[in-house]
């Protein structure tokens, strides 16, 4: 009777011990089970739940020769290590290769990464650069000094979707990511008011389900106009501190004129409109762009080489 060996390989962005139905039918029926480390998080998870577990500090040929001599006694499964067990997969070849009846192989994924398992990988090469031993620039960063990259980047990436650069577009994106999982590392070192990238991320669900009621609620918000006038309502009782009859306020002082007539224009709409003050409006944007675009002109003229 030909017996199997199967290498189980799980994500290690998905908590140990949510494995597949397949994956712990495997390793119920299993005659002998084999990992590297008894301490890894996934072969912790499957002695935890009763089963049995040999560990083996043995690497690359020799550990594939154990692994399919003890199929001789039935089927054999190798919990595959984090590193992904480097030069495991030629030695089997290897070994297979000598045998004339060789076991069945099969590589069994036990755990798959959920949409945005990536992000955890990017929280925790982010916390490597800012702790002790990673990079002296990235630990000496404050709010204030990525301040200029953060709009830097923001800006990056609106040119990188008006140039419809779909490439660029992810590239940048990323970069924005960054600006975002350094500001939130470098605030959970304050010493009064720290908070992480999970407070980040708590506080953005729950103001998207708020502010969502037609979604996660009994709003009957049907149209994209309906959705922003329940928005603005949402906004207002919110923070009902600020002057809602100031078409300016809320609007950083940083942003880009243009933008900033751009979202006055988009609220006095969502007011009813005065026809006479968006005209103006429209008249003063026309003059913006045609300044900044002068302003491009000698700037490029200014930094230009010198002729040879």
């Amino acid at each position: 009777m030909t017996h199997r060996l199967t290498i189980l390989v799980t994500s290690p962005r998905v908590a140990a011990g949510l494995l597949t139905r397949d994956a712990w039918q495997v390793l119920g029926s299993a005659t002998q089970i084999l990992a590297a480390d008894a301490e890894d998080p996934t072969t912790h998870a499957v002695t935890t739940s009763g089963v049995e577990v040999v560990t083996t500090d043995e690497q690359g040929l020799p550990l594939a020769r154990r692994l399919v001599e003890r199929t001789g006694a039935g089927d054999v499964v190798w919990v595959g290590s984090p590193d992904g067990d480097p030069g495991l997969t030629d030695a089997l070849a290897a070994e297979l290769s000598r045998l004339e009846e060789p076991p069945e192989v099969e590589v069994l994924v036990g755990s798959w990464d959920v949409p945005g398992a990536r992000l955890l990988d990017a929280v925790a090469v982010m916390d490597a650069l800012r702790s002790p031993g990673g990079c002296p620039w990235d630990a000496e960063q404050t709010h204030a000094s990525l301040a200029p990259y953060l709009l830097e980047e923001a800006h990056e990436t609106v040119e990188a979707i008006e140039t419809e650069d779909l490439s660029h577009l992810e590239e940048e994106l990323g970069d924005v990511l960054l600006q975002v999982l350094f500001h939130a590392r470098v605030a959970q070192e304050h010493d009064q008011e720290p908070f992480d990238i999970d407070d980040v991320a708590a506080g953005l669900v729950a103001k998207l389900v708020r502010r969502h009621p037609h979604v996660f609620g009994d709003g009957d918000a049907s149209t994209p106009a309906e959705v922003e006038a329940s928005w603005e309502r949402i906004k207002a009782a919110e923070k009902p501190d600020r002057a809602h009859d100031d078409l300016l306020a809320g609007i950083p002082a940083s942003l880009p004129l243009p933008l900033v007539v751009d979202k006055v224009r988009a609220r006095l709409a969502r007011r009813g409109g005065d026809p006479a003050l968006d005209a103006r409006l429209l008249e003063l944007a026309s003059r913006l762009d045609t300044r900044a675009g002068e302003e491009w002109t000698d700037l490029r003229i200014l930094l230009a080489p010198p002729p040879d």
